[in-house]
């Protein structure tokens, strides 16, 4: 080979790598163009660099003025009829000619009440033992009451009260400690705050557990998980939760180790909704149907990204299932819809089309729908089954309020007990139960 052509071959090879490196920096450059952010991805919002324009957001406006609506109904707050105390109040002096009118016969013309709340005052109640001797002369004592274990402890609402403001008010351990102090006029060290949260996690496992067997049972389920920071390391919380129960359990594992760990018989009857995560795909379930809420981010992203045709036409597609979705009746779900079939026509010609090789992130996607073609719109085959994993993130998302509010978990058996007593706590307001009350009654029972 001569020094020429050994030259043009090293131009040639030099030229190519030029070339990739300048198609690298327009791919780079068209993403930092149309950056994907909680909006047009399953990026959270936590993870968003600048907070995207709220125009931009995947609902459709009514022509609804903010505030509440015509035929809304409201709250106001009402007087009661039996007040605790009554303070009275007369004429003493005329306001214009300055007589005494104390002594005078006086009416009623009009009452207003003023609502307030008393003090918090400790209540110390004190357990005595007695013995006596019996005819027989044996020496009889009487025993403590369940639950009156040590000369001092605290009682069922104080412990009810931490557990509600732990897991529904999010409240970090010292500014737990500190409202006892200040509100309560009780010290509690957050020491103890701790040893109270084991104390009613155990007393909750028996809800618990009937909670998880409720979904277990469901024809229904949802499931999300998500990462969460323990004494510095990554863990995961997962959720699964039906219309009337939320199980959430902590785990080191985002893989089917933690499914067949609380759930190993998987849910053979109920239809698992989730937003495509692999792990999901391989519990044992009746079907799937994997969240539309999701796709359609993407499918935003990708118009951004690519002003992609194809992208639109399956966002379009997606938007008409959900229509559907909201005029079937129960029983329309059992018959044939001819609406419903022309939807599925529509689906399969999208997969069958050919998109734009440099569209990369698109081809996935549509290889991703084939893959999972049959689990898109099972929501227009079941009544009860949503459309989207909304449900699931509602559950989760509390985790992630806890850890921006009182910080990450310091030990692996503090995110378990968060775990359980949020559960619980979920499972209530789904059940519209009063949380605190729904407390003060496990807070009664002995640790098992």
């Amino acid at each position: 080979m001569t020094p020429d052509q050994k030259r043009i071959l090293e131009l040639e090879n030099e030229i190519a790598i030029l070339k990739r490196l300048v198609q690298q920096l327009i791919e780079e450059n068209e993403r930092l163009k149309h950056p994907k952010n909680s909006r047009n991805s399953s990026v959270p919002p936590s993870k968003d660099e600048n907070r995207p324009f709220k125009t931009k957001s995947l609902r459709n406006s009514e022509g609804k003025s903010s505030g509440g609506q015509l035929g809304h109904e409201g709250t106001t707050l009402q007087m009661t009829s039996n007040p605790d105390f009554i303070i009275d109040h007369y004429p003493s002096i005329c306001d214009r000619c300055g007589c005494d009118v104390s002594k005078v016969p006086s009416e009623q013309v009009v009452c207003r009440q003023v609502i307030d709340i008393p003090s918090i005052v400790p209540i110390y109640a004190e357990h005595r033992v007695f013995r006596t001797v019996c005819n027989c002369g044996h020496h009889v004592q009487a025993s403590f009451p369940s639950g009156v274990n040590s000369p001092i402890s605290y009682g069922s609402n104080v412990e009810a009260t931490i557990a509600y403001m732990h897991t529904r008010q999010f409240i970090p351990l010292e500014r737990m400690s500190e409202y006892f102090a200040n509100v309560c006029n009780l010290p509690i060290s957050q020491g103890a705050i701790c040893d109270i949260l084991e104390r009613f996690a155990q007393k909750a496992m028996p809800t618990y557990r009937l909670i998880a067997k409720d979904v277990e049972c469901s024809t229904v389920v949802g499931s999300d998980e998500t990462g969460a920071k323990v004494n510095g390391k990554r863990g995961w919380f997962w959720t699964w939760q039906s219309k009337l129960a939320t199980f959430i359990a902590y785990s080191h594992n985002r893989g089917t180790a933690t499914i067949d760990e609380n759930f190993a018989n998987g849910f053979e009857n109920a239809v698992l909704v989730h937003d495509c995560w692999k792990s999901h795909f391989e519990t044992n379930v009746q079907t799937h149907q994997i969240c539309t809420a999701h796709l359609l981010r993407e499918l935003k992203f990708f118009e951004e990204r690519y002003s992609s045709k194809w992208a639109s036409m399956f966002k379009l597609l997606l938007i008409d299932a959900l229509k559907l979705k909201n005029n079937l009746t129960p029983i329309q779900y059992y018959e044939p819809i001819n609406q419903r079939t022309e939807i599925e026509k529509r689906f399969e010609e999208l997969l069958l089309s050919s998109i734009d090789q440099n569209m990369k992130e698109v081809c996935t996607f549509q290889k991703r729908m084939i893959k999972y073609k049959n689990y898109l719109f099972t929501f227009l085959y079941y009544h009860d089954v949503p459309p989207d994993n909304n449900g699931s993130e509602r559950a989760i998302r509390n985790i992630k309020v806890k850890q921006k509010v009182s910080g990450q978990f310091k030990t692996i058996r503090g995110a378990e007990i968060y775990a359980i007593i949020r559960s619980i706590t979920d499972s209530c307001i789904k059940n519209q139960q009063n949380v605190l009350a729904a407390f003060a009654n496990i807070a009664k029972l002995q640790p098992v």
